[in-house]
């Protein structure tokens, strides 16, 4: 399986790993350690010395409650570490969910779209849609935005509810001429989901295989793993890791995680042990 991103062709034979950078004073695990420029960028080099695939860069955080940031606020603080990164040889994503900070990315030579909104704000479906090459993540949320994504999350079916939004997402754009080999899916882990809904969807995991896409998970330093183990945010590695193999072992093509040559080493040990499946056949166009 392969995916069509700007500039590279990404090989999701086995799993890959996307390194998270948060140009941001308040993400919520580590909020204000890369929050400018040069840092982040330092950062991003250190990703790809312990083993990253792929660079996942944000300027604006996520975190429940987190406030919104204006598209040039945004795109203040990602410029110059965008600019720089799509230098470094791999795969650059961009974080956001802003047609207008998508746009400038995409001009400055950006591969991947990753997208919490699923392309569903102003402008977004038409810019992927004219790009024509740009790879792109559907992500799963349940509310309006971060502000008011965990406010008494509700669901009759964790699973089916979000197997139905992600393939409703991808029939509409697929509709309008976008290559299925450019999208890529995130069940959206923590994003208007309780510790319940989150375990039940990762255990129903595989189901979402059926939609013939690539998926991406992020489960690194999550509230839910704090729920399960007890541990603040700080000391969540061992359950990070956790969450991410199980991920893989239920069909994940990708993990987005902040620490990543932990989590290149333990699917390093997997694999040598046998223990990672095939990846599942694309979806034809």
């Amino acid at each position: 399986m392969l995916w069509q991103t700007t500039r590279f062709q990404i090989d999701l034979s086995r799993p890959r790993v996307m390194g998270i950078v948060n140009v941001t004073p308040d993400s919520f695990s580590d909020g204000g350690q890369h929050a400018d420029a040069l840092s982040a960028l330092r950062h991003c080099e250190q990703l790809l010395r312990e083993g990253a695939d792929i660079l996942d860069i944000g300027g604006e955080s996520t975190r429940p409650g987190a406030p919104t940031l204006s598209a040039q606020e945004e795109w203040t603080r990602l410029e110059r570490v965008l600019i720089e990164a799509v230098k470094l040889g791999v795969p650059v994503s961009v974080d956001t969910s802003k047609s207008e900070v998508m746009q400038r990315a995409l001009d400055a030579g950006v591969d991947i779209l990753n997208d919490i909104q699923a392309l569903q704000s102003p402008g977004c479906e038409a810019l992927v849609i004219s790009h024509g090459l740009c790879g792109v993540c559907l992500m799963h949320m349940q509310g309006a935005d971060p502000a008011t994504m965990q406010r008494r999350p509700v669901y009759r079916d964790v699973l089916q509810e979000v197997r139905d939004f992600l393939q409703e997402r991808v029939q509409r754009l697929a509709h309008q001429g976008v290559a299925l080999g450019r999208l890529c899916l995130d069940p959206g882990y923590g994003f208007g989901k309780t510790p319940d809904h989150n375990l039940e969807l990762l255990r129903r995991q595989h189901e979402l295989l059926d939609l013939g896409l690539p998926l991406l998970v992020g489960w690194s330093r999550k509230s839910t793993l704090g729920y399960i183990t007890g541990r603040d945010v700080g000391d969540r590695l061992g359950a990070s890791l956790a969450a991410a193999l199980a991920s893989v072992q239920r069909g994940a093509n990708i993990v987005r995680v902040h620490d990543v040559a932990p989590t290149v080493d333990a699917l390093k040990v997997w694999a040598a042990a046998g223990l990672l499946k095939p990846a599942q056949s694309p979806a034809s166009p």
